[in-house]
């Protein structure tokens, strides 16, 4: 299910923005086009969780959501290939992200459900989505030559109807709380975790660390691109090779050292990542701007997969999918939201009026530092006994 998952949005995701520019969006079109990701994560993923603590089997509704999501989807890479006017392509594209946007929530919280010991096992089968879109990502590139054609986009599109079969496939995962109000059904009751320091404190940091995060596929490629590199997807793809070493070893160093220690290795990762990004873009060396896209795997995986693994054994059953759809809110949601709307205004003061790509990433080397010193002081990791885990 994970290699499925994995491989529909790495055939299109990477090379979005340089597609949609080949196909003659403007730069406003394009940014509502990132914009729709963040505002799909505020709508739907809270509301999915609760859902699934509390009404339907998680797998259940998980796969009715891929599968209905499928059509639209479909429709929306229609649209682009036949170069229809952007409205059409922007409206079936926000449907497809508002049903879709739980989907990663629930698959993730049905696995944590049913592994008997998470932190080792859940980074295994998790890299399978990372290999999927490894694999898609070199199709795209070297198989249908079609980084800048939206015809990739149309088999990311078909891969969700297997999806939705793979996941109507998952064990059963029944609710396990009670609809106790109208508040509860809705994943409000989700916000009183926030009570809790450390959950706090980590929920922050992830939406502060999504803001500049949310560069990597939004102009990335583009970067790549003016670099003179015509294989962008396939060069994305580096990221994911750290990715799957890094998920390889996590269960490793999730029994050996601290989370704290992980998170901020992760968060160090991050900064060096954009540092080398900038050193690229003051060089003008597209080499410079490899090792930095190798390093993105280490550093998602030590901070939100391994964030995702400590927050689902912090909280009790009967909140588990509002826990993960709080993750989404916070990270996919409000931080990629207000990145997206920073990120482009820096993009048009440094990129568009002076093509001054080593400004625009030394600014976000520059955030994630003063993010990283921050968290460093402000997160005090709560020791979970083997009672709290019970209970």
């Amino acid at each position: 299910m994970f290699f499925v998952l994995g491989l529909g949005p790495g055939f299109w995701l990477p090379g979005l923005v340089n597609v949609l520019k080949t196909q003659g969006f403007s730069p406003g079109w394009s940014a509502l086009v990132f914009l729709i990701f963040p505002i799909s994560s505020m709508i739907s993923p809270l509301f999915s969780g609760a859902l699934a603590d509390q009404k339907f089997a998680a797998e259940k509704l998980a796969g009715w959501i891929t599968l209905i999501s499928s059509v639209t989807m479909f429709t929306a890479f229609w649209s682009l290939h036949k170069q229809w006017p952007p409205i059409y392509f922007v409206s079936c594209f926000f449907v497809t992200a508002v049903i879709s946007a739980p989907i990663w929530s629930l698959v993730t919280m049905v696995s944590l459900s049913h592994l008997s010991h998470p932190e080792n096992q859940f980074p295994k089968v998790r890299l399978w989505a990372t290999i999927g879109w490894i694999l898609a990502g070199w199709g795209t590139s070297l198989v249908l030559h079609a980084d800048n054609s939206p015809i990739a986009f149309l088999a990311g599109a078909c891969c969700r109807v297997i999806l939705a079969i793979s996941i109507f496939l998952l064990p059963h995962t029944p609710p396990q709380g009670v609809v106790r109000s109208w508040r509860s059904l809705l994943g409000l009751d989700a916000f009183q975790l926030l009570k809790e320091k450390d959950l706090r404190v980590y929920l922050i940091a992830s939406c502060l660390l999504s803001m500049p995060l949310a560069s990597f596929y939004m102009h990335t490629p583009e970067h790549l691109q003016s670099l003179h590199d015509t294989r962008a997807t396939f060069t994305m793809s580096f990221g994911q090779w750290s990715e799957v070493v890094a998920m390889m070893i996590t269960g490793w160093l999730m029994v050996r050292y601290r989370m704290k220690h992980l998170l901020l290795v992760g968060f160090g990762v991050c900064v060096l990542r954009f540092a080398l990004f900038s050193w690229a873009g003051y060089c003008h060396q597209v080499a410079l701007m490899w090792p930095g896209i190798a390093v993105h795997g280490i550093c998602y995986t030590l901070f939100f997969i391994t964030g995702q693994i400590f927050l689902d054994r912090r909280v009790s059953l009967e909140m588990r999918g509002q826990m993960q759809g709080l993750i989404g809110l916070f990270i996919n949601g409000v931080g990629t939201l207000i990145g997206t709307f920073g990120l482009k205004i820096l993009h048009q003061y440094t990129v568009e009026k002076s093509a001054n790509w080593g400004m625009y990433w030394a600014v976000l080397t520059v955030f994630t530092a003063v993010c990283m010193i921050w968290f460093a002081k402000a997160f005090q990791e709560k020791i979970i006994t083997q009672m709290d885990q019970e209970k």
